[in-house]
């Protein structure tokens, strides 16, 4: 909504979420993508990428990128994406993960 000229604008409201990032090898990215579902998230961010990490080059490195996945949630959804990946991938995988808070706009869509 518009505030009329010289008015201060009415605050954007926001809903503080936690952002889950998930950097791993894109040979991942299908069973990352079902564990971000399967944890209660409604939608996800995917983006390819490289870099360089504390494993050295590895055998994926030959067959793609890695694969980065973003996704709004609410604590206890984040709580359980990293428990499962704490579980099933870090031993196993190049795998790196890490939340943040942020706040968003129309935030209720996502929870």
């Amino acid at each position: 909504m518009r505030s009329p000229a010289g008015s201060t604008p009415d605050p954007v409201r926001t809903v503080a979420l936690k952002r889950v990032t998930i950097v791993g090898e894109a040979v991942l990215e299908s069973r990352l993508v079902a564990l971000i579902r399967a944890a209660g998230a409604k939608g996800f961010t995917r983006i390819a990428c490289s870099g360089e990490g504390s494993r050295g080059v590895r055998a994926s490195d030959w067959e793609g990128a890695n694969v980065k996945l973003e996704s709004l949630v609410s604590p206890a959804v984040a709580d359980a994406i990293l428990a499962v990946l704490a579980r099933d991938y870090f031993e196993h995988f190049a795998v790196v993960a890490y939340v943040d808070e942020v706040h968003v706009v129309r935030g209720d869509k996502y929870v």
